[in-house]
């Protein structure tokens, strides 16, 4: 099943107006995309809350060692700064440029382009959709994105201003220069 979209780009909800619309209807994962189309997200299946879980959980454990930023769930929705609203698998920024937002952007969808994201493409995603995503992540800052995709057996590396690499999986990852020191060996596809 492919998440459901539609084009809301006539009706120009407001960014109050979108988050109102997220808390009133918290049984729903919604994003909106820079061009005001919004998506309906599918619940995954427990393969893929699985994966994604054990992914974050490797970030957030090297996170918790070296203390350098914030890891962030699937459920925190970021207002990017090439205008979508995108809740990421996965994603961190880093420590000063998240003590930089007051106090209210931190506790509504924070007004930033995580440092690092991951996404992991579920049976209910089509990989163009999460390509377009990954790049739209690119386009408002992102620094480094890996897309795992389970049904090919293979990972994507996004980095700003260069072609995207594709490996096979298994492969150990690290996270460069933007995690320094976190490395993943992803076996578990």
């Amino acid at each position: 099943m492919v998440p459901l979209t539609l084009d809301i780009s006539q009706v120009h909800l407001t960014d109050e107006q979108f988050y109102q619309l997220c808390i009133d209807n918290p049984e729903m994962c919604l994003e909106r995309t820079a061009k005001g189309i919004l998506i309906v997200m599918s619940p995954v299946g427990g393969e893929s809350g699985n994966r994604e879980f054990e992914l974050g959980l490797d970030l957030g454990i090297w996170n918790r060692q070296t203390g350098l930023g914030k890891v962030f769930s699937p459920s925190t929705i970021f207002k990017l700064p090439g205008g979508g609203d995108r809740s990421p698998d996965v994603a961190w920024i880093e420590r000063s440029r998240w003590d930089a937002l007051t106090a209210e952007e931190r506790a509504k969808f924070p007004p930033i382009a995580p440092d690092f994201v991951m996404e992991l493409r579920s049976r209910t995603d089509t990989l163009q959709t999460l390509q377009e995503k990954m790049q739209e992540y690119l386009e408002s800052g992102v620094r480094l994105g890996w897309l795992f995709n389970p049904q090919d057996q293979q990972v994507e590396i996004y980095r700003p201003n260069q072609t995207k690499v594709i490996y096979s999986l298994p492969k150990t990852l690290t996270g460069e220069d933007i995690l320094p020191g976190f490395e993943t060996t992803i076996a578990r596809f």
